[in-house]
């Protein structure tokens, strides 16, 4: 593995599990398996590791999830497995990741806002729009409104001084409001299929958190 990607890789182990305000190049070159001189080489401090490192971790979501919605029979599948590929990731994501973020490194929290997201708003929105084509979202619905709604609603419920408290994991908030929205968007014939599609790609511990 080059050295970049060993950085990129502990980068982001070490932010999702401790967040990013307490996490240092020490803990970075040590979790890379390489000198500080090293890891000196490529960024010249911690803002730009952490700017790197989201762009380079949601990249590879957007790559996963594009994979997904090409691999799919139909939109509701997608936007199913989908749900289940983010519940692995956000399970081991901390709490104040999104909070931290924003408070103490706005400039890489911008870049995954308007940039990063706007490829997560593109794949919804032709979601959607697939959706309704196969008769499984209502006929009446924005797919450019809904898919801004989607992904804010995904921002928002990440940042634990809105939503998070000790009566609510963060998993149940997202399911939640994940519910909220694709039955919010669904036809009689797609509510079928979500169930069934859930029965076949959730986990059961995930299962039992959306009911």
């Amino acid at each position: 593995m080059e050295p970049l990607t060993k950085i990129l890789s502990a980068a982001v182990d070490l932010f999702r599990q401790y967040s990013f305000k307490t996490v240092t190049m020490d803990d970075i070159a040590r979790r890379a398996g390489i000198s500080k001189k090293t890891l000196y080489q490529h960024f010249a401090n911690k803002q730009e590791v952490v700017a790197e490192t989201v762009t380079w971790y949601k990249c590879q979501i957007t790559e996963q999830c594009s994979n997904i919605l090409k691999g799919s029979q139909n939109a509701v599948e997608a936007m199913v497995k989908v749900a289940a590929m983010m519940d692995e990731h956000h399970k081991e994501i901390n709490p104040s990741a999104m909070f931290e973020l924003q408070r103490y490194f706005p400039e890489a929290f911008d870049t995954f806002r308007q940039k990063l997201l706007q490829q997560d708003v593109d794949m919804m929105r032709d979601t959607i729009q697939q959706g309704i084509n196969e008769g499984f979202f209502r006929h009446d619905v924005n797919p450019d409104i809904m898919a801004r709604f989607r992904m804010e609603t995904s921002l928002m419920m990440l940042q634990p001084n809105l939503l998070v408290n000790d009566r609510h994991s963060l998993l149940f908030i997202m399911h939640e409001l994940a519910e909220h929205f694709i039955y919010g968007i669904m036809t009689p014939k797609g509510e079928k299929l979500y169930q069934k599609f859930k029965e076949q790609y959730l986990k059961p511990e995930l299962k039992q958190v959306s009911k």
